[in-house]
């Protein structure tokens, strides 16, 4: 069931989803946290940061980061996160913001993904806000989840 989205306007540069469930840990991947976003049917599975005290089915708000591998500019498409269900592993969508100190973008993929720019040919000043980019994600993508919220 897709549950409405929340109206309460927040630091666009923040994800804003319900803690779902733990994923247990395997002998390849770490223990993840399974996150649900209003509006969409996105069950991202990310590794958290720190302690999630949250329970389950609760709102939840943070920062959701990721290496990218080569981020392309591309003139057609949407905003996505491919799989729907699971560890992202490829992002499409508009840069909502740049970081140069830290070579970090944040792309709006439906929710926003701050990713750390790994090619050495590229760096964040490249970047304009508003571009459509699109890019594969390095395993473990994290969640950061914010305090006082």
């Amino acid at each position: 069931m897709i549950t409405p989205t929340p109206t309460t306007p927040i630091d666009r540069t923040l994800a804003r989803g319900l803690l779902g469930e733990w994923v247990a840990q395997t002998a390849t991947k770490p223990e993840m946290v399974k996150m649900l976003f209003p509006g969409t049917s996105y069950e991202l599975h990310l590794v958290p940061a720190t302690d999630i005290t949250c329970e389950k089915g609760k709102r939840i708000v943070g920062r959701i980061a990721g290496a990218a591998r080569r981020v392309d500019v591309v003139m057609t498409g949407g905003r996505y996160v491919e799989p729907v269900y699971g560890n992202p592993r490829r992002v499409q969508g508009t840069i909502v913001s740049t970081n140069d100190a830290t070579n970090v973008i944040v792309v709006d993929a439906g929710m926003p993904i701050h990713l750390t720019l790994t090619d050495a040919r590229q760096k964040g000043a490249q970047f304009a806000l508003g571009q459509l980019v699109s890019c594969d994600v390095m395993d473990g993508t994290t969640f950061h989840p914010e305090t006082g919220r």
